[in-house]
């Protein structure tokens, strides 16, 4: 079991006319956030199954995969670690490993889905009972993506009903500039609410003024429409047209 023999499986299922829309979506144009990024064309339901087939690929030939210049070659080959964090019964020495692993290769992950997809299970459920520096240090990256894996790698403490992380990274991240973390945030709010629509209100009812347009808006998607009116209407408050 090795990194060419995953390479190949892939490569059988390459598209051409996937390959375009992918490059488009993912914003892979001069001056994207996504720029000279290369797509096979493959599907994520189908990345994940030849994932599937082989999670148990040594961690050399998992770093191969992530070298790759090909999208859907580096999202296998994290997706490996995924699958194997999400085990139950995981040794926590190999918890300790993929973790490591993952941040030592944070360059891998160069696009939201890359982090949206893997970083939860392998950064996240790591830290649940630890302590969590490592985070602000990635929110203070100068690399937007090691920025959004410390927001939605909260996603783990807030199944928990742990907001801390969340709200202190959302407060922290309110005067940034880039629209996927202004969507990440709000979406990490937007998950705050469905386990605890009190706490998120009171977050907002503090920080509802200063928040990016976008943040506030995923974060209110699912009050009632009084109340999401009521929150908009704190911005404008504050001078915003």
């Amino acid at each position: 079991m090795n990194a060419e023999t995953v390479i190949k499986a892939m490569q059988s299922l390459a598209s051409e006319e996937k390959a375009l829309h992918l490059s488009r979506f993912f914003k892979t144009g001069s001056g994207e956030y996504g720029e000279g990024d290369l797509f096979l064309g493959i599907a994520v339901p189908d990345t994940r199954k030849v994932a599937k087939t082989y999670q148990e690929l040594p961690l050399e030939e998992v770093e191969k995969l992530l070298q790759s210049p090909w999208h859907e070659i580096r999202l296998c080959g994290l997706m490996t670690l995924v699958l194997r964090c999400k085990k139950k019964k995981l040794p926590e020495e190999l918890r300790k490993d993929f973790f490591e692993f993952y941040l030592k290769h944070t360059s891998a992950c160069n696009n939201w889905d890359l982090v949206d997809l893997t970083c939860r299970e392998v950064v996240g459920r790591y830290l649940v009972d630890k302590e969590r520096s490592v985070l602000y240090r990635l929110a203070k990256s100068a690399s937007l993506w090691e920025q959004r894996i410390a927001i939605v790698s909260t996603w783990e403490f807030i199944i928990r009903n742990d907001f801390s992380d969340t709200f202190n990274l959302a407060e922290y991240f309110i005067s940034h500039p880039h629209d996927l973390i202004h969507k990440a945030v709000g979406w990490m709010l937007r998950e705050v609410g469905k386990r605890n629509r009190e706490a998120l209100t009171d977050f907002l009812e503090r920080h509802a003024a200063k928040l990016p347009r976008t943040t506030l808006r995923y974060a209110i998607e699912h009050y009632p429409e009084s109340q999401r009116q009521a929150f908009l209407r704190m911005k404008k408050s504050k001078g915003e047209k």
